[in-house]
């Protein structure tokens, strides 16, 4: 099944042009929130929105670069796709103006989000975890080539790849590190059962077990049967 890291969405400026609109990179990001952040101190509608107008202005640096100015973000944005362009680049959805008493613009924001904010986030550590794989020759280049949702899967996948090989060590001393850690066998992914019966002819589903590392397993994992390693039926 096919499956996306993040959504992509198009906007219309009002002269019409066509603009694709997606997360933002790092290095906007961070721009963004800066900015973003302030909206809590506002006093406004006035206020506000010229923040969300600041906020846009930002995103139209990775989107539409002709946008520089605060006069060029009113000229060709409206407001309706200034709290879209907040929703898809940053993730944030507005409570609009004349939706409540309140009528200042403000994020719909629960308060477990509000303690997992963008400032509470351990931003260099995670960067440092996939920084290792030598593609970016600095931070800056890292944070211009990628956006969060990127981030997080790059790094989930590093982390899937480490546990792999973690328990495949845990198995040949005859620990099971699932059950080790509270995962029981039900939990164990299907696809990962299925690859274990293949590659040890029907023998076992279990992926932890060492007669599954075989053929393309063994080779994945960098080593295993028919790779220097050899095993006994008992």
């Amino acid at each position: 099944m096919p499956t996306t890291i993040y959504e992509v969405s198009e906007i219309e400026l009002i002269d019409g042009t066509i603009i694709e609109i997606s997360p933002l990179k790092i290095k906007y990001l961070r721009q963004f929130m800066d900015k973003f952040d302030i909206l809590k101190k506002s006093n406004n509608d006035e206020e506000s929105l010229g923040i969300l107008a600041e906020c846009a202005r930002i995103a139209m640096k990775q989107f539409y670069p002709l946008i520089k100015t605060i006069d060029d973000v009113e000229d060709n944005i409206d407001l309706p796709t200034i709290y879209k362009i907040i929703e898809y680049c940053a993730g944030i959805k507005m409570n609009q103006p004349g939706n409540s008493k309140n009528s200042n613009p403000q994020p719909k924001m629960s308060q477990e989000q509000e303690d997992n904010s963008w400032k509470n986030l351990d931003l260099v550590k995670l960067e440092s975890e996939i920084f290792t794989l030598g593609i970016w020759k600095n931070f800056d280049e890292l944070e211009s080539s990628l956006c969060m949702s990127e981030l997080m899967t790059i790094l989930e996948s590093i982390r899937e790849l480490d546990y792999n090989e973690k328990k495949f060590l845990a198995a040949m001393q005859g620990v099971d590190l699932d059950e080790a850690s509270g995962k029981s066998k039900e939990e164990v992914d299907p696809w990962e059962a299925m690859k274990a019966r293949v590659a040890s002819n029907g023998a076992t589903s279990d992926p932890n077990d060492i007669i599954s590392y075989q053929g393309q397993r063994a080779a994945k994992a960098g080593f295993g049967i028919g790779m220097g390693l050899d095993y006994e039926v008992i």
